[in-house]
């Protein structure tokens, strides 16, 4: 078994900042656990800018936010860096059991910080019926393929839900020569930043469908096209309001969810950056879903600190 000062779970910005803090707070026997094989998480695939306005007031993309912080780790060398590192069970006692390939390993630590991010609500999970084709994708899903593997994966879009990562990729959908043919979200205003709603759909003149939502999906192999309805105040399905819009891709956009399965499955429940476990902690996207990368940041850092002044 491993021992450790501090074992952070997760390697994106939250995991990196709550690194760099707890360094800086004194820690210098640290480890953290990536489950990718780079650090920088969700950020690497955000090519687009918008991120660093108010941590380092610069306009800077997703993977520049991320090296900044990838530097300030390789210039600390207290923090062992543990990528392709699949974190699999928490302990109340404070251990960690880990994936790397071919290795099952356990580290025993002082204190540890959970900074597993949040994943994408699903088609299942907003209840939309209809067929099982291909080309229903999540918004971060299409954005990986996208803009790491380079992969375009429709030509006619209609993307479900307002939510900021749906949004940003009708805009790349439709700089990469694809057509969005409509942006559907349920509520009669948009989830998403008032920014991406200009820059991302009003700039590209894409229509927006307030109080409308996803009624069936159709298709066979591939989609072929979606059924929409217009809802009440009650969500309930307006009379006559069915329209159809040809299409052979769907992406869903309909908010995200933290990323805490190790914690609910140890038991452990969530208070604030801490938890009812002294020497556990909870930041970023693990805590609450936050809109900008740099609150995330700033959450990340307090919870370093709390972390070192217990491991003190």
């Amino acid at each position: 078994m491993i021992k450790k000062d501090l074992v952070i779970v997760g390697g994106g910005p939250g995991g990196m900042a709550a690194s760099v803090s707890a360094y800086e707070s004194g820690i210098k026997d640290i480890l953290l656990l990536e489950r990718d094989q780079y650090l920088g998480g969700i950020l690497n695939q955000c090519v687009h800018t918008g991120f660093g306005l108010e941590h380092f007031k610069e306009v800077l993309t997703g993977p520049e936010y991320a090296e900044r912080f990838i530097a300030r780790l390789q210039d600390m060398p207290g923090i062992d860096v543990s990528l392709k590192s699949l974190a699999v069970k928490l302990t109340r006692d404070k251990t960690v059991t880990f994936l790397k390939p071919g290795v099952l390993q356990t580290v025993k630590a002082g204190a540890i910080i959970m900074a597993t991010g949040c994943r994408e609500k699903t088609r299942e999970m907003v209840h939309i019926p209809g067929t099982r084709p291909s080309g229903v994708f999540s918004a971060g899903l299409a954005q990986k393929l996208i803009n790491i593997e380079g992969l375009l994966p429709g030509k006619e879009v209609v993307v479900v839900g307002s939510g900021d990562i749906g949004l940003i990729m009708a805009r790349r959908f439709t700089l990469e020569g694809a057509k969005v043919k409509a942006v559907i979200e349920i509520q009669d205003k948009p989830s998403g930043l008032l920014r991406n709603i200009a820059q991302c759909v009003e700039d590209f003149n894409i229509p927006m469908y307030f109080r409308h939502k996803i009624s069936r999906i159709h298709g066979r192999d591939r989609v072929e096209k979606v059924s929409v309805v217009k809802v009440g105040d009650d969500l309930n399905e307006i009379p006559g309001s069915l329209f159809e819009i040809k299409c052979d891709t769907v992406l869903m956009s309909v908010g995200l969810i933290q990323e805490n399965e190790l914690i609910d499955a140890s038991g452990i429940q969530i208070q604030g950056n801490n938890t009812d476990v002294p020497g556990i902690f909870v930041c970023g996207n693990a805590l609450k879903i936050y809109d900008i990368v740099d609150w995330v940041t700033k959450d990340s850092f307090a919870a370093g600190k709390l972390a070192a002044e217990y491991i003190k």
